[in-house]
């Protein structure tokens, strides 16, 4: 067996256990998914488009930490990070309509605020952004130094 062969296997090997490592994540987080959504039921009366709203955002947030298991152990895996935080952001900001939801229930209009709930939640996201970019710089910076000690 020459060391192509004995590379390219031991690819296909890693590919493999990522994809099944994504595989049991995704079915893990979906069953949790589920689990919360029980809960939510209830409230689907009073908020039109709630299940729509969260089924869109687990899809989208399961398909990129998919993406992110199947390339680990590459420099792609910090852009479905910084992906996957950018997303988080945004749909954070356009689901709850920059932090005032108006709902109406039987002729009652209510107003809720929930700015500093959104503040929190993006800050968080942001620190989810920076620990992924910080990451990408350390990997660049671990392949410049592996580059530059063979040289010498």
């Amino acid at each position: 067996m020459t060391l192509e062969d004995k590379n390219a296997r031991s690819l296909t090997k890693r590919f493999v256990f990522n994809a099944l490592k994504a595989l049991v994540k995704s079915f893990v987080f979906y069953m949790l998914y589920l689990f919360v959504l029980s809960f939510f039921v209830q409230f689907e009366g009073y908020v039109p488009g709630l299940r729509q709203t969260l089924e869109s955002f687990v899809i989208v947030y399961i398909s990129l930490g998919v993406f992110r298991d199947i390339v680990s152990d590459t420099f792609f895996q910090y852009f479905f990070d910084v992906a996957k935080a950018l997303f988080v952001i945004c749909y954070l900001i356009l689901a709850l309509n920059g932090g005032i939801v108006n709902l109406t229930y039987m002729d009652v209009a209510l107003t809720v605020d929930l700015r500093l709930f959104l503040m929190a939640a993006i800050l968080l996201s942001l620190l989810g952004l920076a620990r992924a970019i910080l990451q990408a710089i350390n990997c660049a910076n671990k392949k410049v130094e592996l580059t530059f000690s063979y040289e010498f």
